[in-house]
């Protein structure tokens, strides 16, 4: 794992990732011997059978889904190579040489129709990362370097590993704790994506766009009047907004890269 992402790994996260693992690990015998006796009691067994049956489709589903996705993206949308669109693969593959990664992820380019939007995505054991054509277009070099950073940061600390998320899976019975996790994992890529891109004023930048939607008008956006907008959110039902939530909100986003700036200016 690269320096760079136990560096900039976030507090909460180093606290809910060993919890949640150590958790799951802890539950998985339980989840086993209440599973086994379950199968022993014939009252019980054919409610047990039609859940074991119920699992077992939902990863052949995910399984195949997995192989059509990977199919769609190489036959319908735009792997960036060094014939294709060359700068937006060389700054995958500077982002992914600081991050460690021996191979770049492969990255796609694919009409969103409008949408803003990026994620990583792990393949059949392959590494992925895909950029809407709306979130390109719009943003500067610095807020691409920023999005492509946090999507690679996603995979470098470990957030995609299947089996890792496997062991964790009984600690979801937990109310809050996963979503608590995922939004503590969203704070380290953003810190890795300000990182990457050198230039935290435009990471800022690159995540008002997801609220500002708008290319003409994200520069004249106000970064101050936004962060203001936090203390307008009601305490109470943004708390509640919020816990069910696997993203944290923007605002807090864009909070925590200003207090990142003000923490190491020159970062």
């Amino acid at each position: 794992m690269s320096s760079i992402v136990n560096r900039l790994r976030n507090a909460k996260e180093k606290t809910y990732g060993p919890a949640t693992l150590v958790l799951g690990i802890l539950l998985w015998p339980l989840v086993i011997l209440g599973v086994l006796a379950g199968l022993a009691n014939p009252r019980v067994s054919p409610v047990i059978g039609i859940y074991l049956l119920y699992a077992v489709l939902i990863w052949l589903f995910v399984f195949i889904s997995g192989l059509f996705y990977r199919a769609h993206a190489f036959g319908s949308m735009v792997l960036l190579s060094p014939r294709q669109f060359p700068e937006l693969h060389a700054m995958v593959e500077t982002a992914s040489a600081d991050l460690g990664f021996k191979v770049p992820p492969k990255t796609f380019l694919y009409n969103s129709n409008g949408l803003f939007n990026a994620f990583a995505r792990r393949i059949l054991g392959g590494r992925y990362v895909f950029l809407t054509s709306a979130l390109v277009e719009a943003n500067s070099d610095q807020q691409v370097r920023f999005v492509i950073g946090h999507e690679l940061g996603h995979h470098a600390a470990g957030h995609l590993n299947g089996w890792l998320n496997f062991l964790r899976a009984p600690s979801q019975v937990v109310p809050f704790l996963g979503a608590a996790y995922s939004r503590s994992r969203e704070y380290t890529c953003d810190s890795i994506g300000a990182h990457l891109s050198k230039d935290l004023g435009a990471s800022r930048s690159a995540l008002q766009m997801l609220g500002c939607g708008c290319r003409r008008l994200n520069q004249a956006m106000s970064c101050e009047a936004f962060l203001a907008q936090e203390a307008m959110v009601p305490p109470i039902f943004g708390f509640l907004n919020e816990i069910f939530r696997g993203h944290p909100r923007l605002t807090r986003r864009v909070a925590a890269i200003s207090e990142r700036t003000m923490a190491s200016p020159s970062a």
